[in-house]
């Protein structure tokens, strides 16, 4: 318990400056862009809007905290909720610098497998979304907003600057004060796993190929929150000391394209049954896929990482992520910690006022 401090501050520092740029490109976002045109891309249950938002996805190099913002901002600003979740799971999985790293550390086949992955199962959520997801498929506050702007006239120039300052305050001040608490639960909830569970546990459930090894696995890589970059290394590291090659896709879609700051999130801020529909298919998909490489690849495999000869890979990958200076890290994580207080401060003044005038 006395390295949860530590834990904690190092996953708010690292997912920091992913949250606060985010909230910046969405209150960007949410100023100027036009329900019509986003409808006409996005908010329909076609095909080709799921498709169109997991190629979107995969064109930024963000990580999954990162990318919670952006997917609330695209729901509330008309994108259904299939193309939403398909743009969720599919920026942190298929990034051009986790591809990179997982090639040159992980070896062709667990990469390929991790490519195709990161392809296939944002359409199997989006397309699952879009059908199952009922009232949630189409955001109430995307009905609101197409109302107030489709009636507004042509803007001038004046009135772009004014709507992107005004975007940007709703991304600080409404966006990111609602997500903030419960991004600091989730991550305090995920450092408590780590102070808890000893690495010698966790490398236990990694070494074994059976399915409850990867049921394990699964649940463990929900829980946690991990870099979609820095947990390429990681695994990298337990599969040269015999990890198997399926509970190393495994681990390394759920515990991208899952975590409980993000989840949480979710759950309050689009619906329920966004996150059943998110998380199920998520952990089925990592369970089934896991285990048909266990049987593909388990006798074959042999293991890639190999420092002396992955050192132009790191370099590549390193030129599509970016770099935070440390001030800037430590910045952000001030910034949400102090987002996330308040946000529960103003909770819990809006639960006494409600008791008090009962």
């Amino acid at each position: 318990m006395s390295e949860f401090p530590e834990f904690f501050w190092t996953m708010i520092r690292t997912s920091g400056p992913w949250l606060v740029l985010s909230f910046a490109v969405c209150g960007l976002l949410y100023g100027v862009l036009r329900p019509e045109r986003l409808q006409k891309s996005l908010g329909n249950s076609k095909f080709s809007s799921i498709v169109k938002a997991t190629v979107s996805g995969a064109l930024l190099p963000i990580c999954s905290c990162g990318v919670m913002p952006l997917t609330i901002g695209l729901h509330r600003s008309g994108a259904h909720l299939g193309p939403t979740l398909a743009f969720l799971v599919a920026a942190p999985i298929i990034n051009p610098a986790a591809l990179i790293l997982a090639f040159t550390l992980l070896g062709p086949e667990i990469a390929t497998v991790y490519l195709i992955s990161g392809f296939v199962l944002p359409v199997i959520i989006g397309l699952a979304a879009n059908r199952f997801g009922g009232d949630l498929v189409k955001s109430p506050h995307a009905v609101q907003e197409a109302l107030v702007k489709l009636v507004s006239p042509k803007p001038s120039f004046t009135d772009i600057i004014r709507r992107l300052f005004g975007g940007l305050k709703w991304g600080f001040a409404d966006l990111a004060v609602q997500t903030s608490r419960f991004i600091l639960l989730g991550t305090a909830f995920a450092a408590l796993i780590f102070a808890i569970l000893p690495l010698s546990f966790i490398q236990g459930y990694l070494a074994s190929p059976d399915v409850m090894s990867l049921i394990g696995v699964t649940v463990l890589g929900a829980l946690m929150y991990v870099c979609a970059t820095g947990h390429i290394p990681f695994i990298a590291a337990l599969v040269s000391v015999g990890t198997a090659p399926g509970i190393a896709v495994t681990f390394l879609l759920v515990g991208v394209a899952t975590n409980l700051p993000e989840m949480l999130s979710i759950w309050k801020l689009i619906g329920r049954r966004a996150v059943l529909i998110y998380t199920g298919i998520v952990v089925a998909y990592g369970v089934i896929l896991g285990y048909i490489v266990n049987l593909l690849f388990a006798e074959s495999f042999m293991p890639r990482f190999d420092m002396t000869g992955t050192a132009q890979g790191i370099q590549l990958a390193n030129n599509f992520t970016l770099i935070f200076p440390e001030w800037f890290r430590a910045f952000a994580a001030v910034a949400i910690l102090l987002l996330g207080v308040y946000s529960w401060i103003m909770w819990g003044r809006r639960k006494i006022r409600g008791r008090l005038t009962k």
